[in-house]
């Protein structure tokens, strides 16, 4: 502690506050201000004040306050990336492909998409272009910005906080500080406390005249340095040996680079699909084809896209050898699923369950619920005459392991399965249903041109590890989870941590 620092302190905490007790006090960012002192510093002062004993009180306090990023200053100053994205696009348009090389393009461009301000032409002359959609646009971000500059945070709608929040534009600072009041050992004086008792105090006698700390003898020890495993990790842990618990069997999946092929076109999935743009997806420059890919099952999978088979009318288009070689970063572990059962199909059939727990990539933009990377647990069950029950009450048993109990399941659409399924479990936390995965049946488009027998049926599922993990501990946001800002004491002492929970 600086004596100059408690002593100016003091004196001011004298000027400021006439007697002990709750009738006056002095606020420790008033007082850091006045006196010209960074408030740590001024903190610090007080902490070393409190372990004098009653010569001031000092009462915690919190206030919260809207501030903007680095970002947020960015955009109040220029416009927000999708307005300034809209006024780098010409009249004639431009190529998507040097659209997304200008700076802050991954945001800018789907935000611009999301508020129809531009249109993407796939069909256009030397590949996808995107034109305006409108003559002019309204910066509502920077406008938002700006108010909270101005000091009107308040006035903006909850919901275009949060979303500003989620976009890292906008921050909540706490701000902490300390209400301070005089003691009932009040004294502007400050003594110095003696910690240790050296020779040179015993040969000199001089110990007899110093004040001393008081040992604190019910203090603790520094806790031993340890480990814990990450909640995440934990989790996948606990998925893989519910699988095998269930009898499923680990499927090989230490690609991270797959084909296009096994990726989509083997699932069913047109060559035009959204999720196949390079703004979903993250393809390869090096090496950006797959060197081989299996000939007489490729030519089955472009028939049954192209002029449609097995009962289905395919999806007419002209499907493309070279879309189906693209190399890129695998978006789920389905992939790995497709390699198996073309496999299985390969040999004569036996029922089989297999499973998967990895990490798959998708371009996305980060939020509370999204990475660009992430872990998916998948399930695939391959016998005969499974149905949709089937699937249900697997992942019904599967949950139930975990430890939770509150599922919801929603109608949905896969290009590989039908009918498909979403799952949704509850989150405490967050007081909302989340989705945690996506299931199905796979469609026979997908199962007989790898020669799967007629009669077979497969059920699939494919769970993120993240959310589940979340739900699971409580924890709000998955840069909590990822940055592992999170009580991991409180994680592992928690009842919700035991299979059994």
């Amino acid at each position: 502690m600086s004596p100059g620092v408690a002593e100016l302190l003091l004196q001011r905490l004298e000027r400021e506050a006439p007697g002990p007790g709750p009738g006056g006090g002095l606020c420790s960012l008033e007082a850091a201000a006045a006196l010209g002192l960074d408030h740590q510093t001024l903190v610090g002062a007080v902490k070393s004040l409190q372990a004098l004993g009653e010569v001031i009180e000092a009462e915690p306090r919190a206030a919260t306050r809207w501030e903007l990023s680095a970002e947020g200053e960015a955009a109040a100053r220029d416009g927000s990336p999708e307005a300034r994205l809209f006024a780098s696009v010409p009249a004639e348009g431009l190529p998507q492909s040097e659209l997304l090389k200008l700076p802050g393009a991954q945001v800018g461009f789907s935000k611009a998409m999301a508020n129809k301000w531009l249109r993407l032409d796939k069909e256009a002359p030397g590949g996808p272009r995107v034109f305006r959609a409108v003559a002019a646009v309204q910066d509502r971000v920077q406008e938002s910005l700006r108010r909270v500059q101005r000091g009107e945070a308040a006035g903006l709608p909850e919901r275009d906080r949060a979303d500003l929040k989620r976009r890292k534009l906008l921050l909540e600072v706490t701000l902490k500080s300390y209400w301070l009041r005089k003691g009932s050992a009040f004294s502007t004086a400050v003594t110095r406390q003696e910690t240790e008792l050296t020779p040179e105090m015993i040969a000199t006698g001089s110990w007899r005249q110093r004040p001393f700390k008081a040992y604190n003898f019910a203090a603790l020890g520094l806790p031993p340095a340890c480990g814990h495993l990450h909640p995440l990790l934990k989790v996948r842990s606990q998925f893989r040996q519910l699988f095998l618990e269930m009898g499923f069997t680990e499927m090989p999946t230490n690609n991270f680079v797959e084909s296009s092929f096994w990726n989509f076109d083997a699932l069913f999935q047109p060559q035009q699909h959204p999720a196949r743009d390079q703004h979903d997806t993250f393809f390869l420059q090096d090496p950006a084809e797959a060197a081989e890919l299996p000939a007489g099952y490729m030519a089955k999978v472009k028939k049954v896209h192209s002029h449609g088979g097995y009962g289905s009318q395919g999806y007419k288009y002209e499907w493309k050898v070279e879309e189906a070689r693209k190399n890129l970063l695998r978006t789920h572990t389905t992939a790995a699923s497709a390699r198996m059962l073309y496999r299985l199909a390969q040999e004569k059939f036996a029922p089989v369950k297999y499973f998967s727990v990895d990490r798959v990539f998708r371009n996305e933009s980060l939020d509370a619920t999204h990475l660009a990377e992430f872990h998916q647990a998948e399930g695939v069950v391959a016998d005969r005459g499974l149905a949709l029950g089937h699937l249900l009450g697997v992942l019904a048993q599967f949950f139930a392991k975990l430890g939770i109990t509150q599922l919801r399941f929603k109608p949905a659409y896969n290009p590989y399965t039908e009918p498909s399924v979403e799952v949704f479990c509850y989150h405490r936390g967050l007081k909302k249903w989340v989705e945690v995965g996506n299931s199905g049946v796979f469609r026979p488009e997908l199962l007989l041109p790898m020669g799967l027998p007629e009669g077979v049926s497969v059920i699939a599922w494919g769970l993120s590890l993240e959310r589940p993990t979340m739900v699971k501990y409580g924890i709000n946001n998955i840069r909590e989870l990822v940055g592992h800002r999170v009580n991991l004491q409180m994680v592992y002492d928690s009842p919700l941590c035991r299979l059994d929970a």
